[in-house]
């Protein structure tokens, strides 16, 4: 029966590619020891708290990020995650990567001999796709709120009709997620000189007059995939399923991986829509006939200089890429195992794909964000709302304004990073309030 259990982990651990973000695998480990904590896994609390320690302690299994199908667990990566408690395959430990036993004993955790049920109740469950998914959605969430202040800018620049964001308006509909995103905008822009302009359009394009519609259905979308990967992480997903209390064993398919997919499908294809917003505002920043008088390009040079005209042709390219991650995999179902696993979630695809989408939709932001802060500079000495004033202040700690062209590449990186942390965002939040 050990000798079974072994050979199942290594049989199993056949997976491809790089390996996967510590957090990820951490989080992974988590989402397993809180299913066993059901006590309907059927094995021994010594695999469980050897797990505690190595995330206590720091040791995180080397996991390759390609090789599950999402159905019978992620049963790939999880079979690598498993080596390690036996004294096997690869972790990090203290920013070395050491063979598994190594950093096991470097850390002072004793390795395990699988014993019957053991091996299988480690691995059978789809935590490396919960592990991605919750790490998504908390990025999610906060690139969410960094999108309205993207917008804000862009609507307090060109001088945008705001009627378009009457609570009243969005109230009638009655989408809360519409609700959150006119009043997070409306609280953004609040005090705002240049939105007290004369000379509005009676109805702005729909990139700047459906914001808080389409940022709505997201918030709405959000919720959704977080009840999913939350019902995931606080359940029991295993097979087989043990009830001691009746005395009867269960098998059934709660490893299968396809509620998550769908949450993060959905998750993907929202973010890559408000992209899309992101780049038509950008867009609109840039073209003379459309940026109600700001310079072409957002320069004083045009014609010698090309400005910010390029990194419109990035988040262009970033958008095309998104659309193209946001074809969804949860249809793409190949049959495994002999036709014995028949239908497969690919869930773990999603999950990558979507943790890519999420990565370029901050760059994508960051374009925006760096364009519009140009505009603020040209406005001046008209004032935008206190809390766009933050956010550019945040941008020119990192930033310098475009007086004459230079690359921009490792500007647009830089302001990416910065989006991504929540510098902005915190900045924003301090001079005005907590957003929705």
């Amino acid at each position: 029966m050990e000798r079974y259990q072994r050979y199942l982990i290594y049989s199993h651990a056949a997976g491809y590619g790089k390996p996967l973000p510590i957090d990820v695998v951490r989080a992974a480990i988590l989402s397993r020891i809180n299913c066993h904590c059901h006590g309907h896994s059927g094995l021994r609390p010594v695999v469980v708290e050897t797990l505690k320690e190595m995330l206590n302690k720091g040791v995180t299994p080397v996991v390759c990020e390609k090789g599950s199908v999402g159905a019978c667990g992620d049963l790939s990566p999880m079979a690598q995650m498993a080596l390690v408690p036996m004294g096997e395959g690869e972790a990090f430990y203290k920013g070395e990567r050491l063979p598994g036993k190594e950093a096991m004993e470097r850390a002072g955790i004793p390795v395990i001999v699988y014993e019957a049920r053991d091996g299988l109740a480690t691995i059978n469950g789809s935590n490396i796709i919960v592990g991605l998914g919750v790490l998504e959605i908390y990025d999610a969430e906060r690139w969410i709120k960094n999108s309205e202040i993207a917008a804000a800018m862009t609507l307090e620049v060109l001088n945008a009709n705001m009627k378009a964001y009457d609570e009243r308006l969005h109230k009638v509909r009655g989408y809360p997620g519409a609700l959150d995103a006119s009043a997070n905008i409306r609280q953004i822009t609040e005090g705002s000189e240049l939105l007290a302009q004369k000379g509005k359009k009676v109805q702005d394009c729909y990139s700047l007059r459906s914001t808080p519609q389409v940022m709505g259905a997201v918030r709405d979308a959000l919720k959704w995939a977080r009840y999913m990967l939350e019902t995931e992480l606080n359940g029991a997903a295993d097979n087989p399923t043990f009830f001691p209390d009746d005395d009867v064993v269960l098998t059934g398919a709660n490893f299968q991986g396809t509620p998550m997919a769908f949450g993060l499908e959905l998750l993907g294809i929202a973010i890559t829509t408000v992209c899309v917003l992101s780049e038509r505002r950008t867009n609109r920043l840039m073209n003379p006939h459309l940026s109600m008088g700001l310079p072409a390009f957002l320069t004083k040079g045009a014609g010698m200089f090309s400005g910010l005209m390029l990194s419109q042709y990035t988040a262009g390219a970033l958008v095309c890429e998104n659309r193209i991650l946001s074809h969804p995999a949860a249809t793409g179902s190949i049959s495994a195992a002999a036709d014995q696993e028949d239908f497969v979630s690919m869930g773990m695809t999603t999950a990558l794909k979507t943790k890519q989408i999420i990565d370029n939709a901050q760059a994508v932001l960051s374009v925006e964000l760096m364009a519009g802060a140009q505009a603020v500079d040209f406005r001046k000495p008209i004032k935008p709302g206190k809390g766009i004033q933050a956010a550019a202040g945040v941008i020119r700690k990192y930033v310098d304004h475009l007086e004459e062209d230079r690359p921009l590449y490792d500007d647009i990186n830089k302001l990416k990073e910065v989006v991504e942390s929540g510098e902005i965002l915190e900045a924003v939040e301090k001079a005005i309030g907590r957003l929705k």
